[in-house]
């Protein structure tokens, strides 16, 4: 049951989030570089906090701020993953920035403000606070993408991030603009209710352009030409927060909107989310094979990635956003592992990101060669680990809908993909040998044994996230 209440306790995380970060903000300014240190430990421990406080916070549907706001099983659900994303994502940074010397307070304080923006994004009930989050989001990740100000690829994927960022910002305002002129409301349950089933040309302009800008924020087909340039460009430990907590909240958002705002229209939207699906799931697939670097590698699987989740979307019934949330679940366990054993190719001190300078590896370190090899066959979606059973999901939503040929072509395209995942995979057992890896951080390991434990142990016990993901699609209603 949905209650309507003025407090401000539904946003309880966003405000732990948003003061501690000001508190930080002033500790950093007063304190100088020599506070790094200090504002990483906090900004680590207000992101534990904010997920505390949603771990054993009430249940049911709660909307504040004059229907700006909800607190309900999905927004508890997303963001949950997307700060136990950021967490870990601030957690594997800190050895790379020692060994760089740029251990500036600002980076944590920019992961914990564009969290922040995620956590409204995900909780946005209408098109004004939509935005709110997704700028406040998007602001600070310009900045992260090349805060490395002495290093040109950094700069570089921080201009381009920036550029094509700020006009999928204007594509989506614009969007929204014309659903309000149409419509006459911004709320989603206003929307729902001034449509009547039926939407002028004007609101199908508006969301199309409102669907451009969710494309580009989750890196899907044809706006994902950012993605293997911020990729590459930007450093490691910023690169593994990309590809986690922000398409998470960003993919949340899109649910959101299509699925509470525009029910009645599904239709119009349904053929948008599955052209940007076969687009990306194709692109994901074969883009990817050519790829020498492995950062550049995992942005085109992340697109390919984003095309499967859409499949389930495309359904357009809850057995469809259950399988895009256990997907984007289980993918993201699946990239923070991936990531954590891209910040472990070190030797001698430098970071190396060629495909093929993990030739050797199952001689030289075997457990970091079993898990990489586990965590690839799982993006794979080879049966029995967690990967297969993420695509399981949406596939069998979209032919429950009758789209038989996406769900083919979605098969197709996992197949190809994953002739480059084996690649890795044989340059890592059968390649000759190079020098061995420097010893991994204790944070790194953590986060690989952990990533392969949920990989590989789901299928043996997937109850407890297949019916939490049940529970939030559910209360989308």
């Amino acid at each position: 049951m949905t209650a309507h209440v003025p407090a401000l306790m539904p946003a309880l995380p966003e405000l732990i989030l948003a003061s501690g970060a000001l508190l930080l903000v002033l500790i950093g300014a007063l304190r100088g570089e020599s506070s790094h240190g200090f504002v990483h430990a906090s900004s680590v421990l207000l992101l534990g906090l904010a997920l505390l406080a949603i771990a054993l916070g009430d249940g049911g549907t709660v909307v504040t701020f004059n229907g700006a706001f909800i607190n309900d099983g999905f927004a508890r659900f997303m963001k949950i993953a997307a700060l136990a994303a950021a967490l870990v994502s601030l957690v594997v940074s800190q050895g790379y920035l020692q060994r760089h010397k740029v251990e500036v307070f600002e980076y944590p304080l920019l992961v914990v403000l564009s969290t922040t923006g995620m956590l409204v994004m995900i909780s946005a009930h209408d098109l004004i606070a939509l935005y709110l989050g997704l700028e406040l989001s998007s602001l600070s990740l310009y900045v992260i993408a090349a805060f490395r100000r002495d290093d040109l690829r950094s700069t570089e994927a921080g201009l381009k991030y920036f550029v094509l960022g700020a006009l999928s910002s204007g594509m989506l305002l614009y969007g929204a603009s014309l659903i309000y002129g149409f419509t006459g409301a911004v709320e989603f349950g206003a929307i729902v209710k001034a449509l009547h089933g039926h939407a002028p040309t004007g609101v199908i302009f508006g969301l199309a352009f409102l669907m451009a800008g969710f494309a580009f924020k989750i890196s899907a087909v044809p706006f994902h030409m950012w993605t293997p340039d911020v990729y590459e460009g930007a450093p490691t430990p910023v690169t593994t927060f990309f590809a986690s907590a922000p398409k998470l909240a960003a993919m949340a958002m899109t649910v959101r909107v299509v699925m509470t705002a525009f029910p009645d229209v599904t239709h119009e939207w349904r053929q948008i989310v599955v052209f940007i699906a076969l687009g990306s799931m194709v692109l994901g697939a074969f883009a990817a094979i050519g790829q020498t670097n492995i950062k550049r590698l995992l942005a085109y699987s992340s697109i390919g990635h984003v095309g499967y989740a859409l499949v389930g979307l495309s359904a357009g019934t809850d057995a469809g956003v259950q399988g895009v949330v256990v997907y984007m679940s289980i993918y993201t366990v699946t990239t923070l592992g991936a990531f954590a054993c891209v910040l472990g190719m070190r030797r001698d001190g430098h970071y190396v990101e060629d495909i093929n300078d993990l030739a050797g590896l199952g001689r030289n370190n075997p457990a970091l060669a079993f898990a990489l090899a586990m965590i690839m066959f799982s993006l794979a979606g080879i049966p029995p680990l967690a990967g297969f059973f993420a695509k399981w999901y949406v596939f069998v939503a979209a032919v429950e809908a009758k789209f038989y040929a996406l769900a083919i072509i979605g098969v197709l395209s996992s197949v190809v993909g994953a002739f480059y995942y084996l690649r890795i995979v044989k340059i890592v057992y059968f390649d000759d040998a190079k020098t061995a890896f420097d010893p991994l951080d204790s944070s790194l390991k953590a986060v690989i044994l952990v990533s392969s434990l949920v990989i590989f142990l789901f299928w043996l016990y997937p109850a407890p996230l297949v019916n939490a993901a049940s529970l939030a699609a559910s209360s989308l209603h």
